[in-house]
């Protein structure tokens, strides 16, 4: 099994956020790498570099999932921030267009607030380069996948899935687990994306919502409750031709590892009906109990469980990283997963 990891990700490295109003220390940051690679070594595992950081094929990926105005954002915007007079080091917005808007700015606040739609993604000068290597990361390990050397894994932050076409969110800016359905998608008619983060992949919902191509699937906390909040409930169905191809599972919050992988078999069974050539599994493993933004209480055990059930899976697999924050438990949950989903 090949495992990806670019270090230029560590460019990233907010300090805070901003959480139920208070400034607090960004859990998103290069120690959760550092947590998760250790444990990959402690299941026998050993990640290696993405071959290039950038490139014109990564660029002209994105540009299918994301809008070149949101690109090019993503890439200007803490130049132009910090040229505002008394601007502060981070790109964070103050301004949103709460009902929606119908004017795009062209104020770097304005556009903040446009692309930025809550208070968890703050831009520094570095921060591009480790988004942008994030995703490589996922190209990469999709890539690999194509090349014929089975099941791959990309280990991604910041993660993802709650980037959309057009805004970062949830500590996501670039949407790594779409970006990987995309890369599928040169080679495979039909492709499927398991989410089985604690939150609900509303970047990834809407970038594919209108397609029928790829089909997205999600068991999450219940968002009547819980972070995204405005997306991810069971009448969320797909649009159009995509109409279908969208599947939510939402758990009441504090669900445990039974219901988890009840819901998560539920899950698998609508996903097989859809026939997909290739899988991406959006893997987060905030669902623990211990995590700092738990709304579930997975035990590490239960994360060797559903790694166990997701082998099962007769399609190849990528398996991109999402969430799972610092705690003395994160090293061992991702290898508790990978040994069942290696058979270690």
């Amino acid at each position: 099994m090949k495992l990806f990891y670019h270090p230029d990700q560590e460019c990233h490295a907010p300090g805070s956020f901003l959480i139920r109003g208070q400034l607090t220390s960004s859990p998103e940051g290069p120690v959760r790498a550092e947590l998760l690679a250790k444990g990959l070594a402690a299941a026998g595992l050993t990640l290696r570099e993405p071959d290039d950081l950038d490139s014109p094929r990564l660029r002209s990926r994105l540009a299918r999932i994301h809008t070149p105005r949101y690109l090019d954002f993503l890439e200007t915007i803490h130049a132009r921030w910090r040229e505002m007079p008394a601007a502060s080091e981070l790109v964070t917005p103050n301004i949103h267009p709460c009902g929606g808007g119908h004017h795009y700015p062209r104020h770097p606040v304005g556009q903040a607030g446009w692309h930025m739609h809550d208070m968890a993604c703050p831009i520094g000068a570095d921060s591009f380069r480790g988004i942008l290597a994030s995703a490589a990361t996922a190209q990469a390990a999709a890539e690999a996948l194509l090349g014929g050397h089975g099941n791959t894994y990309a280990l991604c932050r910041p993660p993802g899935h709650h980037a959309g076409p057009d805004r970062a969110g949830g500590f996501c800016f670039l949407n790594n687990s779409a970006l990987a359905a995309t890369v599928l998608r040169e080679q495979f008619s039909r492709v499927a994306i398991l989410d089985i983060d604690l939150h609900h992949g509303n970047g990834t919902q809407d970038i594919f919502f209108n397609r029928d191509d790829v089909w997205t699937g999600s068991v999450h906390a219940d968002p009547s409750d819980f972070y995204p909040f405005f997306w991810g409930g069971a009448n969320e169905e797909g649009m159009g031709e995509g109409l279908g191809a969208n599947v939510n599972l939402p758990l009441p919050l504090g669900s445990d590892g039974t219901a988890f992988l009840e819901a998560l078999e539920i899950l698998i069974a609508r996903m097989e009906a859809f026939r997909p050539e290739a899988v991406v599994i959006a893997l987060g493993l905030d669902a623990h109990r211990a995590d700092p933004l738990a709304g579930m209480a997975l035990e590490t055990e239960d994360f060797a469980a559903v790694g166990k059930r997701l082998a099962r899976l007769t399609q190849p697999a990528v398996l991109v990283q999402e969430g799972g924050y610092p705690t003395e438990h994160l090293g061992d949950n991702l290898a508790a997963f990978m040994n069942g989903f290696t058979g270690d």
